[in-house]
């Protein structure tokens, strides 16, 4: 009687240690990050394809941006003290040693002083408004790919849903294990286009404030540009 016990208790754990293993070696696949994302789908090609072009799109505009909006406070100064001086040269000098958009724009209006003060101002503004102009190239395809890359997500995962009611249909196997095991694997593509379409679409909105920043700032610059030339010890406007 106790043999046999002890046969079946010998024969129970064999049967579990095999039950063991499985689940232990379904938890090292669901741990492998890559192989889940494999299991996305044809529509995480083009997703990846977006996440890699994002990317680049942010760091190109980051660095462009960040060049190109910083605002010199002491090239104001420098300016000042040539004007007064009388010294047209210099002044343009120092405005293209700036190597900005604020040295663009306030060079042009040094080019332009002794004509009528709105022209001055017209000319600044265009000049303003060309630079802005720069900074906001391709932003518009960050707009884009934060639209089209959970769009390709969401008709990823419909695609796959499609599938397995298909399946359902034809095999009339309507376990949970099918329908979830399908469905989790679809939810990815869904998953990696929020993702992506995230990056872009916050991307998008910081570069755009700092745009915004940037032409409150060369409004405060031109104003006080035209209040440099046209100080009675300055070089005036005529």
């Amino acid at each position: 009687m106790i043999s046999t016990f002890l046969q079946l208790q010998a024969d129970t754990l064999a049967q579990a240690i095999p039950t063991v293993d499985k689940a232990n070696a379904a938890l090292t696949n669901e741990v492998s990050v890559l192989e889940f994302i494999f299991k996305g789908g044809l529509f995480l090609i083009p997703i990846a394809i977006l996440l890699f072009y994002t990317i680049y799109l942010v760091f190109e505009r980051y660095l462009y941006i960040n060049k190109a909006a910083k605002i010199d406070n002491h090239l104001m100064k420098d300016i000042r003290t040539h004007l007064n001086n009388a010294n047209i040269e210099m002044a343009v000098s120092s405005a293209e040693r700036a190597g900005n958009a604020q040295g663009y724009i306030i060079k042009e209006g040094v080019l332009t002083i002794g004509r009528h003060i709105g022209e001055i101002e017209g000319n600044m503004e265009r000049a303003a408004n060309i630079e802005i102009g720069y900074m906001e190239k391709k932003l518009g395809q960050l707009g884009l790919i934060a639209g089209i890359a959970p769009t390709l997500g969401f008709i990823g995962t419909i695609s796959g849903v499609i599938k397995i009611f298909y399946s359902i249909s034809v095999t009339e196997d309507i376990s949970i294990g099918n329908i979830s095991g399908g469905l989790y694997e679809k939810m990815i593509s869904s998953g990696a286009g929020l993702i992506v379409g995230i990056i872009a679409y916050s991307a998008y909105h910081l570069f755009n404030g700092k745009i915004d920043n940037f032409s409150l700032a060369i409004q405060k610059q031109v104003l006080e540009f035209v209040n440099i030339i046209q100080r009675p010890h300055g070089h005036k406007a005529k």
